[in-house]
């Protein structure tokens, strides 16, 4: 009877620590995962903040009649764009991210149009009200900078996790996928031109 007994021990604590396993394993994917969503909302969050000083930014330079009509629309047509884009935290995909990545860097492009256009207006440059929309949105491309750095790092921890052994056959079980990363943008590695 005892020889018997000996091996449903084994099973028995051998089921144990496998469940122990599987559960702490996932308790600890949804814990990354609602942290990976967190820094999302964080990524979303700056970049609306830029999204909302750009009407303000746009308004004071046509103040200035003669400034160039094209240049604006632009920007206005950009920001609709790329507020119009939304990334649901739970479909974090490569690709979803590159569609809004792509979005936002239109708008980036518009605005750094703006701004170099505006070194032709001395007396643009010098309205107390276009320097401080400049200051902040500079600030806000830096917050943005910083969100989407955080987020990766807490994508590059939850999928470093989700690939490690054993944690990769619970996730497969449990249907958790690798997120997506914001990359550069296609051309980053080349300086930008800035010509008057």
């Amino acid at each position: 009877m005892k020889k018997f007994l000996i091996p449903i021990g084994i099973l028995l604590v051998l089921g144990i620590f496998i469940y122990t396993k599987a559960v702490g394993t996932y308790n600890t994917f949804v814990q990354t995962e609602e942290v990976i969503n967190g820094q999302w909302a964080e990524v979303e969050t700056q970049y609306q903040r830029r999204s909302d000083l750009i009407p303000n930014l746009v308004n004071t330079v046509k103040g200035y009649a003669d400034f160039e009509q094209e240049t604006l629309t632009a920007v206005i047509e950009a920001r609709a764009k790329a507020t119009s884009m939304n990334v649901d935290a739970s479909n974090l995909t490569p690709d979803k991210l590159a569609e809004f990545q792509g979005a936002q860097d239109q708008l980036s492009g518009a605005l750094g149009r703006l701004l170099v256009s505006v070194e032709r207006y001395p007396e643009l440059k010098a309205n107390q009200n276009f320097l401080e929309l400049q200051a902040q949105l500079e600030g806000t491309e830096n917050r943005i900078a910083v969100a989407r750095r955080n987020f990766n790092q807490s994508v590059q921890d939850y999928n470093s996790n989700l690939r490690t052994f054993p944690n990769n056959i619970f996730a497969g079980w449990y249907g958790f996928e690798q997120k997506g990363y914001f990359e550069a943008s296609a051309g980053a590695e080349n300086a930008p031109s800035v010509q008057f």
